[in-house]
């Protein structure tokens, strides 16, 4: 999608999402056959509902529509979240993402898997798991020294509002 494309549409459709109470994390145009795809990712401090998504995907349609924003062609639109282990490149993300664990890139090089505790304004605090018996170990890492990070899946956790039952 061309950059002047994804300006428009983002100044389109941000007042839209802002006034649902959610964040445009991502505008992506492809094509699909003849059609093309308008996909639309949001995301919010409390996530997101299916709900949700369907009624701003209604509202968008109509003000594309209106707008002429996609042209006289056919496309299909999604609407949805971001889904559970998209990266991390934003500090709200991170925030979000407290209590989780993450995988890290770092900048040095090195790779780490950690739950991330706290996040301020200029890093994590992390627990890094404990391996092989070893208990967890504290760790701080800066966002300047984060070159990719993506929340790990976690199948066998138990939900924290179990474990205080």
């Amino acid at each position: 999608m061309s950059t002047t494309q994804s300006e428009r549409l983002r100044g389109l459709l941000e007042p839209l999402v802002s006034a649902a109470d959610l964040d445009l994390e991502e505008i992506e145009v492809s094509r699909a056959g003849r059609r093309r795809m308008l996909r639309i990712i949001v995301d919010s401090d409390q996530g997101v509902e299916l709900d949700a998504c369907a009624e701003l995907s209604r509202t968008i349609s109509q003000k594309l529509d209106e707008a002429d924003a996609m042209g006289e062609g056919e496309y299909v639109l999604e609407v949805s979240s971001p889904g559970a282990d998209r990266p991390l490149t934003q500090h709200r993300h991170y925030v979000r993402a407290v209590g989780r664990l993450v995988k890290f890139q770092l900048n040095e090089g090195g790779e780490l898997t950690a739950r991330i505790l706290t996040v301020d304004d200029d890093g994590l605090d992390l627990e890094v798991p404990g391996v092989k018996g070893r208990k967890p170990t504290a760790r701080r890492v800066e966002f300047a020294d984060i070159a990719k990070a993506r929340v790990e899946i976690e199948f066998s956790r138990k939900n924290t509002k179990e474990e205080e039952a």
